[in-house]
């Protein structure tokens, strides 16, 4: 190991693609204000070097594999949704203003929809090659 070399691997950060080829969670990041994109653009870089290991006030599992990355600013409290896939890959699926004290099921359904989508499409391509 070099001279200043982490043995900590960094994550690769993806968006999610639809079959349309939008990004949900692109989307979300660019409709924010100045403030709030770049709290969430470091806490994403947070979440990049740490992985699975990130933890709240960050980070929070909610169900089935799915994640919620947290930013706030003032009053404002932002959420991107996200899993893990193999070789260091986390993948961001969608994105939402948070409004009430819990995170509401269909931003979840939404990002387990993503993540099965994602998964099919992945095995197909693999099978392909």
């Amino acid at each position: 190991m070099q001279k200043g070399e982490s043995m900590q691997e960094k994550f690769d950060v993806l968006f999610y693609e639809k079959e349309d080829g939008s990004e949900p969670a692109k989307e979300f990041l660019n409709s924010l204000d100045k403030k709030m994109l770049a709290k969430m653009t470091r806490t994403i870089a947070v979440l990049q070097t740490n992985g699975p290991s990130l933890r709240e006030p960050y980070s929070k599992s909610l169900e089935g594999g799915i994640f919620e990355l947290r930013a706030k600013v003032g009053s404002d409290i932002s959420r991107v949704l996200y899993f893990f896939f193999i070789d260091q890959q986390i993948i961001l699926t969608n994105g939402f203003i948070k409004k009430t004290n819990r995170t509401p099921i269909r931003e979840i359904e939404k990002a387990n929809k993503y993540r099965a989508d994602y998964l099919t499409r992945e095995v197909k391509k693999n099978e392909s090659i």
